[in-house]
């Protein structure tokens, strides 16, 4: 896997001509699940697209299913979520960095581009969003997950449609 600074990625990815452009996965990576959310064609819109059970055991279950979904939906990049805050040394950033290091060692995913992008606060704004439906924990777990990546994927895809727009106007 290939790390790649977020708006260069996007900045790529809109030089890339049209058929050639993908889409993006964003994941929002937890300690037992890994919520998935994947970009239209023109990299516009973020849905929620499936969880996937996280386990120490299974990382090479999951890099071939990411092989699957990157030959079946066009991926070009994985937008991973990170919390970045002053402590760096956070439990869930180590996690989501040796959730990172882990796929790469598989070998089966390299040449994936991937980047960082905050996730502080989008599974709680799911978690909230979806309390008043009073759905079973698990299913309610699952959901929060999807869409935690919806959001992540969501705000980088407007992050830079707006600061490539703003670059191209200067």
């Amino acid at each position: 896997m290939q790390y790649v600074k977020c708006l260069n990625f996007f900045q790529d990815l809109l030089k890339a001509k049209a058929l050639e452009r993908g889409r993006l996965l964003g994941l929002d990576v937890g300690d037992k699940y890994v919520g998935l959310a994947v970009s239209d064609l023109d990299n516009k819109i973020a849905t929620p697209l499936s969880v996937l059970i996280r386990k120490k055991t299974n990382i090479d279950l999951m890099a071939s299913d990411f092989q699957s979904l990157i030959s079946e939906l066009s991926l070009v990049g994985f937008i991973v979520g990170y919390p970045f805050d002053r402590q760096q040394r956070a439990p869930d950033a180590v996690q989501v960095k040796l959730f990172i290091d882990d796929l790469s060692k598989t070998g089966k995913l390299d040449g994936v581009k991937y980047t960082f992008w905050n996730e502080c606060f989008t599974s709680k704004n799911a978690d909230l969003l979806l309390k008043p439906l009073s759905l079973h924990p698990i299913l309610s777990k699952t959901i929060v997950d999807k869409f935690a990546a919806v959001q992540i994927l969501q705000t980088y895809l407007d992050y830079g449609k707006k600061n490539v727009k703003l670059e191209t106007a200067g």
